[in-house]
């Protein structure tokens, strides 16, 4: 899924639909929280029947206002807002500890659809705006989650009493009151849609900001080398600028929809006190009754206004599950099949069977009906020119991608199978490009495999010859890497790779480019520990030091045309083809340097 300005929203009924699932593990709060809601709202609508009946009987006979009514009226009203105080406490913090815990849910499940989605996805999404979802997004939704079921409750409860109590005291007067009130929603409605793609251009444009500073700040060596801060930060006020007018842009709806409920605000108390004095005037309605009225038309004005300034939050956390859904609709291309076993005691041996693969359909495909048989424990390495689909080879085995057709066996067994985690565990991977988490070197090593032992991680860092670099830095393996590794050399992170590969000791290993970016003496020491990682294993290396894989037993020579050669470095030397003009040019590019 690409990043785009797409701000077409989805129906409210289809977002609430697919929210409302979330609620299921916290319906006794809910239930709680809206019973809570119940009780403040029978201590809001209560006082107007209390200030009504006092001022009727002041009316009638100031005689009937006994100090014992006064009291047992005002002790009655005393515990009603003391348990209006208790439920209100209730809503307040549980309730939002529930929309919290709900908002925490969701970030789980859409990271964890994250790590289930392929390659591909990745490489067509700005991790900026993943970042956007999976913070601000989310943020409204804590808000929403415990207001959206609490206002909604509590303003039909208001609306729904406030007509029935008014209808008893004037019908004619209540039907001229509350035929406004469709007319304030059609208005309302048709801003509210206006509001919401506000919202959602406003979300999209802070992804990008995101997007781009994430791309300036991790590429700040390149941005300092060329001396080009004044050009990052040109780029970053235009779309800073961008998310400026997108603000403004709501900012004005915001205002229009404000004011269009104010003017029916006011439009119903003006009805009400105007049609309700002419009422009184002719001798329709009491004083008592017109005071009462005018409570209740308070209440409800102030149910409606409540529920119109809930709106904007409203639109703010539909706009986030809208964004969320977007994502967790976004299919995973590498699934396991039902009841897919495990693939376990593996061998190695490893074959390409009629494999054509392409990134696209508008792309030609980059192998075409590939056939290729690895035995267990071969040491095989891959050569030839960029595009001939070295990595993608590779990156097919652990099922970072599916052929199109054909299949990819593993002692037999088509891996798709088989689970892909099982898969996975059952291979090693040294790339060029050091992935290094913030967190020590300790933490940096275990990854290969989760819960092993100090001694079993200080083994592989031997294995890997980091054992002597680690125990010089300062607090030795729980020395802090820094960001991506930035307080190693590469060669310092390559060796920690190879002793996280060490520790995983998968039955297969995948070398791309391992020694690549490496200066000679680095590349001396890294070249020595692979030596051990490969022995006795099936190895897969990709490399362009063509010096690094004489020594592999099989050499592949890929072009866009599939295999062009295939035997030792001996053999393809003798053959004088393809492998021999690229070792040759190799050589003198060496001697040339």
């Amino acid at each position: 899924m690409s990043e785009n300005n797409n701000v077409n929203t989805k129906k409210t009924s289809y977002l609430i639909k697919r929210f409302v699932p979330y609620f299921r593990k916290y319906r006794t709060v809910l239930v709680l929280d809206l019973f809570c809601a119940t009780l403040t709202t029978v201590c809001d609508i209560v006082l107007p029947i209390i200030i009504g009946y006092l001022t009727d009987a002041a009316a009638t006979d100031v005689a009937l206002l006994t100090w014992k009514l006064i009291i047992s009226i005002g002790v009655l009203y005393l515990v009603l807002r003391i348990i209006d105080l208790f439920a209100s406490y209730y809503m307040s913090r549980v309730g939002h500890i529930m929309g919290a815990k709900i908002e925490t849910d969701m970030r789980t499940d859409l990271f964890r659809h994250l790590q289930e989605l392929s390659y591909s996805y990745y490489t067509n999404t700005k991790i900026g705006q993943l970042m956007a979802r999976m913070t601000s997004d989310l943020f409204d939704i804590t808000e929403f989650a415990h207001h959206c079921p609490e206002e909604f409750y509590i303003a039909a409860l208001k609306i729904g009493v406030s007509f029935c109590i008014l209808c008893t005291v004037n019908v004619p007067l209540s039907i001229i009151i509350f035929a406004i009130i469709p007319i304030m929603l059609y208005f309302s409605m048709r801003i509210n849609n206006r509001m919401r793609t506000a919202f959602k251009k406003q979300r999209n444009q802070l992804g990008e900001i995101n997007a781009s500073v994430e791309d300036s700040l991790l590429g700040v060596n390149v941005v300092k080398s060329f001396a080009n801060e004044e050009v990052e930060s040109r780029k970053f006020e235009k779309g800073n600028r961008k998310f400026l007018d997108t603000k403004k842009e709501t900012y004005k709806v915001m205002a229009n929809f404000q004011s269009v409920t104010r003017l029916f605000d006011g439009i119903m108390y003006l009805t009400a006190t105007v049609a309700g004095a002419v009422f009184m005037m002719k001798g329709l309605i009491s004083a008592g009754d017109f005071a009462t009225y005018l409570m209740y038309v308070v209440v409800l004005i102030a149910a409606i206004r409540r529920v119109v300034e809930f709106t904007e939050q409203f639109q703010r956390g539909l706009t986030g599950i809208e964004r969320f859904i977007e994502v967790m609709d976004v299919d995973a291309e590498i699934r396991d099949m039902p009841g897919a076993p495990e693939m376990t005691d593996v061998k190695g041996n490893i074959v390409f069977e009629n494999v054509t693969f392409g990134y696209s359909d508008d792309e030609p495909p980059v192998l075409r009906d590939f056939d290729l048989d690895i035995r267990a424990g071969e040491n095989i390495a891959f050569v030839g020119p960029s595009g001939a689909g070295k990595t993608t080879l590779c990156n097919l085995i652990p099922r970072f991608y599916d052929p199109d057709s054909g299949r990819i066996l593993i002692d037999g067994t088509d891996i798709r199978t088989v689970t892909s985690e099982s898969l996975r565990n059952q291979i090693g991977m040294v790339q060029q490009d050091v992935y290094l988490f913030s967190g020590s070197v300790y933490d940096n090593i275990e990854y290969g495999r989760p819960g092993a032992t100090k001694e079993e991680i200080v083994a592989a860092a031997k294995l890997a010859g980091a054992h002597e670099f680690i125990s010089q830095l300062p607090e030795g393996y729980k020395t802090f890497v820094g960001e991506r590794g930035v307080r190693l050399s590469g060669g310092q992170k390559q060796r920690i790779s190879i002793a996280r590969v060490f520790l995983k000791n998968p039955p297969i290993l995948i070398l791309d480019e391992a020694t690549s970016a490496l200066d000679n003496e680095s590349e001396h020491i890294v070249q020595e520990s692979l030596e051990r990682l490969t022995a006795g294993r099936t190895t897969l290396t990709i490399a362009h030091r063509l010096t690094t894989i004489r020594n592999a037993e099989t050499i592949v020579v890929l072009t866009e045309d599939g295999i062009a050669e295939k035997g030792s470095h001996e053999e393809l030397m003798a053959r004088g083809g393809l492998y021999a003009r690229l070792y040759k040019m190799y050589e003198d590019k060496e001697k040339g340097e």
